[in-house]
């Protein structure tokens, strides 16, 4: 057996998704992982191209280890891809890291509005629901008739993720943050949206057009331009709106 069919069983033991599943079997070609970085925000996956995620973390004191953890470097990124199936939610980040460093992003199907001008557009007078929290909701607030903010952590105005099961059928717009395909919230958070208009957005949004047959209209993410200076500033703790070397994309 290879060391991709084992990663592949593996993980599929531990969970299954359809659209993700559906992610890493549309990956065309591969290449060897160069580097890994896994930085307090983002996570970084350099093999075709440099390819970003959030990183997220399991709360202290329950940290679980990465397989393999220091020899990541020399699989393939189709090996690597399949950490995206883990429950070990920092596995997942670096996983979807490498999902989206193989993915060669079709620039003919990409559009000049950003996420904010999509929604906006479409959301103008009607309820709109974002599941995560992102800087330019309270724009949107300003043109939707109601909008819903849910978190896994809540603040003040928003609402917590069960929330989902209630608000996602009654909205007009979503916008799904791509970290839920870290967490393993994707499938279920789009069939509770298939009525309406759906856009999956941030810098781990996977930019593969598979995912237009799961309901999906719009996919806002990134493309890494210049990857020393991307791995530079996520490596010095950098927000997204410090990091450097990549370009808005919306498909």
């Amino acid at each position: 057996m290879t060391g991709l069919v084992r990663l592949k069983e593996h993980y599929r033991r531990r969970f299954k998704t359809g659209a993700l599943d559906d992610l890493i079997s549309s990956l065309s070609g591969d290449s060897v992982v160069r580097e890994v970085h896994t930085c307090v925000f983002w996570t970084a996956v350099l093999s075709k191209h440099c390819g970003l995620a959030s990183t997220f973390h399991e709360p202290h004191p329950y940290h679980r280890p990465v397989k393999n953890a220091g020899s990541l470097t020399g699989l393939s990124a189709l090996e690597l891809a399949q950490y995206a199936r883990s429950d070990n939610v920092l596995e997942a980040s670096i996983g979807m890291a490498a999902i989206n460093s193989l993915i060669d992003i079709d620039e003919a199907r990409c559009v000049g509005e950003n996420a904010l001008d999509v929604l906006a557009l479409k959301g103008r007078g009607k309820n709109i629901a974002i599941v995560g929290r992102f800087p330019w909701i309270p724009k949107l607030r300003a043109v939707a008739r109601t909008l819903w903010v849910i978190e896994r952590s809540p603040q003040e105005g928003e609402l917590p993720a069960e929330a989902a099961e209630e608000v996602l059928p009654q909205a007009d717009v979503v916008g799904i943050t791509g970290t839920s395909f870290v967490n393993h919230t994707v499938d279920r958070l789009l069939d509770l949206s298939k009525n309406s208009f759906v856009v999956i957005v941030g810098p781990t949004t996977p930019l593969l057009p598979v995912l237009f047959d799961y309901g999906v209209d719009i996919l806002a993410g990134v493309k890494v331009v210049e990857p020393d200076k991307t791995i530079r500033s996520i490596s010095h703790g950098a927000i997204f709106s410090q990091v450097e070397g990549v370009r808005l994309v919306t498909m």
